[in-house]
């Protein structure tokens, strides 16, 4: 498991490496919205669309693209190396 830094603003919690890695990646990102999608289906799974969880950082959206980082590595061709996060 890797170390993921969070910042506390306002009450809410967001993930600045991740939201930034979203933000320079969109393929990440598509790959994170396929994810949330399919397993939070329905308001009745999770209580925002994929672009609110993404603003407010849900657990949700923080699984769905921990999803994505790890099907990217999985994907990913041998000897291929990976992009590191802009920040």
């Amino acid at each position: 498991m890797t170390y993921v830094p969070f910042s506390f603003q306002l009450g809410r919690v967001t993930n600045r490496w991740n939201m930034s890695m979203m933000q320079h990646d969109p393929r990440l990102r598509e790959a994170a919205r396929a994810i949330y999608e399919a397993c939070y289906p329905s308001d009745e799974w999770a209580q925002f669309a994929f672009d609110e969880a993404e603003r407010y950082g849900t657990v949700h959206y923080r699984q769905a693209v921990d999803g994505a980082l790890a099907a990217r590595a999985c994907l990913a061709a041998a000897g291929e190396q990976l992009a590191l996060p802009v920040t």
